[in-house]
């Protein structure tokens, strides 16, 4: 799946990434490691790329309430 990087400004994470046909979310963290979150709605999607902390709105909207996998 290749999914296209959205560079954030955060303390935690590098960059934000969207399937739009599989629903899938992929997380790049600053310390290496790439997770993906399926069934992320496409709102839930702006929500967390237009929140002014993205990883606080990781960590209450998506993080515990959608399937993940770590990917790299």
């Amino acid at each position: 799946m290749d999914i296209e990087k959205e560079y954030v400004s955060s303390s935690n994470v590098e960059a934000i990434g969207y399937d739009e046909n599989t629903q899938t979310l992929r997380v790049w963290f600053l310390n290496g490691t790439v997770y993906d979150y399926n069934g992320v709605g496409t709102m839930e999607f702006e929500g967390l790329r237009n929140a002014p902390s993205i990883g606080s709105y990781l960590h209450n909207n998506i993080k515990g309430q959608y399937p993940y996998e770590k990917v790299g």
